[in-house]
């Protein structure tokens, strides 16, 4: 467990540094991730986002405002329901998001393996832990 940790310490690492580089904060990254993993058909709302980051409410606008102000997504009022209020990416936001993750995905090629093996050896260490378990009961 502790080094499938460590690889993903690393790796966390990595990608904060990457971010500030271009001149976001992490969270923000992450929101940026979370909206354009929405599935199509879930509606991106602020509150949609906050679930998917689990954080609260306030929070997801706080990084929303930021974003916006930075002229990576706009909020935009939706044709079904004029009351609901959506977050969609502008052009500037799409280009940053996917410059960011291309740098994520080289160094996923390059560290990904660690991981992989590290998160192998914490299943197969699970598994025994059931197997014994079981035989003790």
């Amino acid at each position: 467990m502790a080094e499938f940790r460590h690889q993903i310490r690393r790796y966390l690492k990595f990608s904060d540094a990457a971010v500030r580089n271009s001149e976001l904060e992490p969270r923000q990254y992450q929101l940026l991730l979370a909206l354009k993993g929405l599935p199509s058909n879930v509606r991106a709302r602020i509150g949609e986002l906050a679930e998917q980051l689990q954080i609260q409410h306030h929070s997801a606008v706080e990084l929303v405002d930021r974003l916006e102000a930075s002229g990576l997504v706009r909020r935009q009022r939706s044709t079904h329901d004029r009351r609901e209020v959506l977050v969609v990416f502008t052009s500037v936001g799409e280009k940053v998001l996917r410059e960011l993750v291309i740098h994520h995905r080289a160094e996923l090629s390059t560290r990904g393996p660690a991981l992989i093996e590290a998160l192998r050896r914490v299943l197969q260490e699970s598994k025994k832990s059931r197997t014994s378990n079981k035989g003790t009961k």
